[in-house]
C-alpha cells in the first residue's frame, strides 16, 4: 500500500496526461510541472528558484526508490505494484531493468509486491527492499547485467518475519539500516501473516546480526545519514504524526537521543504527500519528501523551500556530482537541475 492510497484527506491535484505504458521524451522536449516556493533566501545557494522539475518518464503505477549508479551513468527506480525496476539514461530514456524485483514467489498475491528502496552498496552491489519477499536482498549479478537472482541479507528479527522493508541506507562500516512499515502487506496492518507487532527501524551489522534500533515510530519510512554519519534522520509517514526524527548515532552503530527534527502534521491535507524518502546533500542540506512536495531543510531544521508538484513525491536521489536531483512522483519520474 503506497502513501497515495492511504492519504485519505481531500487534496488539490495538478493533473497531467500520461500514457498507459512508461515513456520518456527527448531532452529537448521535456515538459515541466510544479513550482518552487522560497521560504529562506539560502535556498538560492542550492537551486535556481525559477527552475521547474522536468518530466523525464511517466506512466508508472507508483514510482519509488531512485538511486543513481555512478559507475554506469544511469538511474534505477522501482515501480512497486508492477514488481519491476526501470532504468533511465539521457540517451535511451526509460527501459525495463529487472522483473521481478520484489516478489519471486510462484503463488499469486495482491498488495504492493515489488521492490521499494534501492541503494548501491559500498562494494558496488544493488541492495533492494523487497516488499513481496519481505526482506532486504542483494542482487546476485553485476549492475550492468541484471538478473532476478537474490541473496537474502535479512528477512527476520528475533525469529519473526519483517512486514515489508521500505527504505535502506548503508553506513561506511558496512552496516545496513532500514525501515519496516506495513505498506507491502496485502492486508496492511490487519494482514494475518504479520509476525511483528510494531514497525521498526533496524540495523544489519557487518556480521549479519539484526538489531532493532527503535520501535517507537508508527510508520517509519525514509531514512538518511548526515554527511559525517553522526546523525540518522527518519521520516514517519503517519498522517496523525507526520514528522521527521533525528537521532545521534553511537560508535557501536546504535542510536540514541531521538528528537523531532521537523513536525509537518499541520500541513497534512493541504496538498498531497506525507514524510517519505529523503536524501542529504554533502553540505548537510536535507531533501525530504512530505506534505506538499519536496521539502528542503537546513541542517538545523529550518525549511528553506519546497518543490511543489501537486503529486505525491515518494523519494529522490542526487546524481554523482549533486548537480541534479531526481524524484519519483506517483506515475512520474522527474528531474530538477540544482
Amino acid at each position: 500500500m503506497n502513501l497515495k492510497m492511504i492519504w485519505m484527506l481531500p487534496a488539490m491535484l495538478i493533473l497531467f496526461g500520461c500514457n498507459d505504458e512508461p515513456s520518456s521524451e527527448e531532452p529537448s522536449s521535456y515538459e515541466t510541472m510544479g513550482t518552487i516556493e522560497v521560504m529562506d533566501e539560502r535556498l538560492n545557494e542550492i537551486l535556481n528558484a525559477d527552475a521547474r522539475p522536468e518530466i523525464i518518464g511517466e506512466g508508472f503505477s507508483w514510482s519509488e526508490g531512485p538511486v543513481w549508479v555512478e559507475e554506469h551513468g544511469f538511474l534505477l527506480f522501482s515501480d512497486v505494484p508492477e514488481n519491476t525496476i526501470y532504468k533511465w539514461t539521457e540517451e535511451e530514456g526509460v527501459t525495463e531493468y529487472l522483473e521481478p524485483s520484489g516478489y519471486t514467489g510462484t503463488s499469486g498475491r495482491g498488495g504492493e509486491i515489488g521492490s521499494n528502496g534501492l541503494i548501491i552498496s559500498n562494494d558496488g552491489r544493488l541492495i533492494l527492499c523487497q516488499h513481496g519477499d519481505r526482506r532486504i536482498a542483494e542482487m546476485d549479478a553485476p549492475l550492468d547485467q541484471p538478473e532476478s537472482e537474490f541473496i537474502t541479507k535479512a528477512d527476520r528479527y528475533d525469529g519473526n518475519r519483517f512486514h515489508s522493508p521500505n527504505d535502506v541506507i548503508q553506513h561506511s562500516d558496512g552496516s545496513i539500516y532500514f525501515t519496516d512499515p506495513p505498506y507491502g502487506l496485502e492486508g496492511y496492518v490487519d494482514d494475518p501473516s504479520r509476525e511483528l507487532d510494531f514497525h521498526g527501524v533496524f540495523r544489519i551489522a557487518p556480521d549479519g546480526e539484526v538489531e532493532l534500533l527503535t520501535d517507537e515510530l508508527t510508520r517509519p519510512n525514509g531514512l538518511a545519514f548526515s554527511p559525517d554519519e553522526s546523525l540518522l534522520y527518519v521520516a514517519n509517514s503517519d498522517g496523525s504524526r507526520a514528522l521527521w526524527m533525528v537521532y545521534d548515532v553511537r560508535d557501536d552503530g546504535g542510536i540514541e537521543n531521538g528528537r523531532v527534527f521537523y513536525d509537518a502534521t499541520d500541513r497534512v491535507g493541504d496538498a498531497p504527500g506525507l514524510p517519505d524518502g529523503m536524501k542529504v546533500h554533502s553540505n548537510g542540506t536535507i531533501f525530504a519528501t512530505g506534505p506538499g512536495g519536496l521539502w528542503i531543510f537546513s541542517p538545523e531544521g529550518t525549511p528553506l523551500g519546497q518543490v511543489q508538484t501537486g503529486e505525491f513525491i515518494s523519494n529522490g536521489a542526487f546524481n554523482g556530482d549533486e548537480s541534479v536531483f531526481y524524484m519519483t512522483a506517483d506515475s512520474y519520474l522527474l528531474r530538477l537541475q540544482l
